[in-house]
């Protein structure tokens, strides 16, 4: 009688080196080692995909390596419409939401974006640029309003070579950067690339090297990277102190499926600073009787602390989420 052949002992964890994913493609990724040295690498078995910002252990495996176990995350950054789900980043700091003053920015994929942080409990910075513009910066500072008002951190900048300003913003911005890790997220055309290739200058030279590493050519412009920014770290910083930016994909879509209806109030703080005071306890903050939220709402019968134009973007988000679950 044959006996059955034993599996394959499962590798211990001191077998295994510890990395950093700084860069995925399909089915492999590259793992960057403490002291730098950055190897292909691909997850073991279809439940362990890994994302840019993973913390990862790790073995070799041939002339590459084998990640063997995925580390427990702080968060993970990601959207998800009705058909996939696209994981930006983990493990983050910060997400700095780029917009454009020209051509106008939408704000309703800038809400989706704010909420989606605050899901994960990532503080948001936003940053608009093309300052040099003045009318249209004008209007779009305007429109801003609502979110200086919440307490979140509007910047700024002008990005661009042809119409510098005396004072463009970058550093300013760079000071709320400086030793954390942050996905720079943004449409096309917001000036992600112009900022990274800024605060990055080898960021291009990093670019075709990785392309070249995981061989994928062109389609890496549609992955995430990770790149050390070392002109905002101070000398001697700590590997955990090191100032890191992420970039990300442009977007035209921003599906928030992941996120219960009933949750949408919570991450938008101009109306979560009031949800407990509404009448019912599962008050929608559509149209009940009592609810705290309405009475916030600015309209010409009354002034709060609510745009009108923030509640339209939360009930619309509010029917997607319900009908998705019917």
């Amino acid at each position: 009688m044959n006996k059955p052949k034993a599996r394959p002992a499962l590798p211990q964890a001191q077998d295994l080196e510890p990395g950093l994913v700084v860069a995925t493609y399909g089915r492999h990724c590259l793992v960057e080692t403490p002291e730098g040295r950055r190897l292909i690498c691909h997850p073991r078995g279809k439940k362990n995909q890994v994302v840019v910002g993973d913390q990862v252990l790790w073995q070799i495996a041939g002339d590459e390596g084998s990640i063997e176990k995925l580390q427990d995350r702080r968060n993970l950054f990601y959207r998800q419409d009705e058909i996939r789900t696209k994981s930006f980043a983990a493990n983050l700091d910060r997400v700095l939401i780029l917009i454009a003053a020209d051509p106008e920015y939408s704000e309703s994929q800038l809400s989706r974006a704010l909420v989606a942080a605050e899901a994960e409990r990532i503080t948001p910075i936003i940053a608009l640029n093309k300052s040099d513009l003045a009318q249209p910066f004008a209007q779009a500072w305007e429109r801003l309003a609502p979110y200086r008002a919440m307490g979140y951190s509007v910047m700024p900048i002008s990005l661009s070579p042809r119409s510098p300003v005396a004072d463009d913003g970058v550093q300013a911005l760079c000071a709320h950067l400086q030793g954390l890790t942050t996905l720079v997220l943004g449409p096309s055309g917001s000036g992600k690339s112009t900022l990274i290739n800024r605060l990055v200058p080898d960021a291009q030279v990093e670019t075709g090297e990785i392309s070249l590493a995981l061989n994928s050519g062109k389609h890496t412009t549609t992955s995430t990277r990770w790149y050390w920014v070392p002109a905002l770290d101070t000398p001697n910083a700590a590997h955990a102190d090191r100032t890191a930016l992420i970039d990300s994909p442009g977007f035209q879509e921003f599906g928030l499926h992941h996120i219960e209806p009933t949750r949408l109030a919570d991450c938008m703080p101009d109306l979560r600073a009031h949800v407990g005071g509404c009448k019912f306890y599962n008050c929608t903050h559509l149209h009940e009787p009592g609810c705290a939220v309405l009475a916030q709402v600015e309209n010409e019968h009354q002034t709060g602390t609510i745009s009108v134009r923030r509640h339209r973007i939360y009930a619309q988000l509010f029917e997607e989420l319900s009908q998705q679950r019917w």
